[in-house]
């Protein structure tokens, strides 16, 4: 299985967090997300999903990116 990005294309960090507001990883997870083996970036993509459970607890949830299936 490849694990698809969570790049959105929307990429602007936000101060505050540290996280890009688009797919809401930190700078060093998108530098080295080429490089990255596939179980890191499902552990990428997990920390995404408790990140945007925090955001949605807060009432500042952006859209950001959809989980990969599977």
């Amino acid at each position: 299985m490849t694990v698809p990005s969570p790049c959105i294309n929307v990429c602007s960090m936000d101060e505050a967090t540290g996280l890009c507001r688009g797919c809401a990883r930190t700078l060093d997870e998108i530098a080295r997300w080429a490089s990255m083996k596939e179980q890191d970036k499902l552990r990428v993509w997990r920390l995404i999903r408790l990140r945007q459970t925090a955001a949605t607890a807060s009432g500042d949830a952006p859209s950001g990116p959809q989980s990969p299936s599977a």
